[in-house]
């Protein structure tokens, strides 16, 4: 179908997920280290050269915020925090749950999608309120790029509700297990009232010595 010339697949929002550049080892709210620095600026040149993105949102978190940063200021646009983006699980640290404790959880929560962690929200729950913050994002903003910034295990949380384990597993086969690199784009596509997975987990746009480094584990 075409509109003055134009398929309406190519004025669809398309949506690039952005996982953040690698973060310290510290519980809470920890931000970028130096390579997370190097990681997020390698991003925001790649993003640059796609074309002109109209938005920026990003999670809260300090990682996110961070990452989100050099990106805008790349694309001279402001960034929207947005807590539904948020990561599915957070670690504060030993005085409110121990570390093993934690991690069990979230490779329970990993495992059933049903699970509701101590610290954080079921992978069923995490998913629902990402895509409606992406649906928002839509209503926004409904043709062009946007940019969104998040946390790995959000973003497989929604992958695996939009198109399934098998099909995420064919796309990223690590990904569901292992985790979402550094910085890795993940591009969705507005379809209808729906969403499209167009990409999972690149990350050509990234320098050789970054790419490989993951997300995960989670704290």
């Amino acid at each position: 179908m075409r509109v003055d010339g134009r398929s309406v697949a190519a004025m669809a929002l398309r949506v690039l997920v952005v996982q953040h550049g690698e973060k310290e080892r510290l519980p809470g709210d920890p931000g970028l280290t130096a390579i997370g620095r190097e990681q997020a600026e390698a991003t925001a040149r790649g993003l640059r050269r796609t074309g002109r993105p109209v938005a920026v949102w990003s999670s809260p978190m300090r990682r996110a915020v961070q990452t989100a940063a050099p990106i805008a200021r790349a694309l001279a646009l402001d960034v929207v925090a947005d807590a539904r983006l948020r990561e599915r699980m957070n670690w504060e640290g030993p005085d409110t749950q121990a570390l093993d404790e934690f991690l069990d959880e979230w490779r329970r929560a990993s495992d059933d999608r049903s699970f509701v962690p101590r610290g954080g929200d079921s992978s069923v729950a995490a998913a629902a309120r990402f895509l409606a913050a992406l649906d928002d994002l839509a209503a926004a903003h409904p043709r062009g790029a946007a940019v969104v910034v998040s946390h790995g295990g959000v973003t497989t949380d929604a992958l695996r509700t939009l198109i399934g384990d098998e099909h995420v597993v064919a796309l990223a086969p690590a990904v569901i297990a292992e985790g979402v690199p550094c910085c890795a784009v993940t591009t969705l596509r507005r379809r209808g009232d729906g969403w499209s997975v167009d990409g999972v987990a690149a990350t050509d746009h990234l320098a050789h010595g970054s790419a490989g480094r993951s997300a995960h584990p989670p704290v």
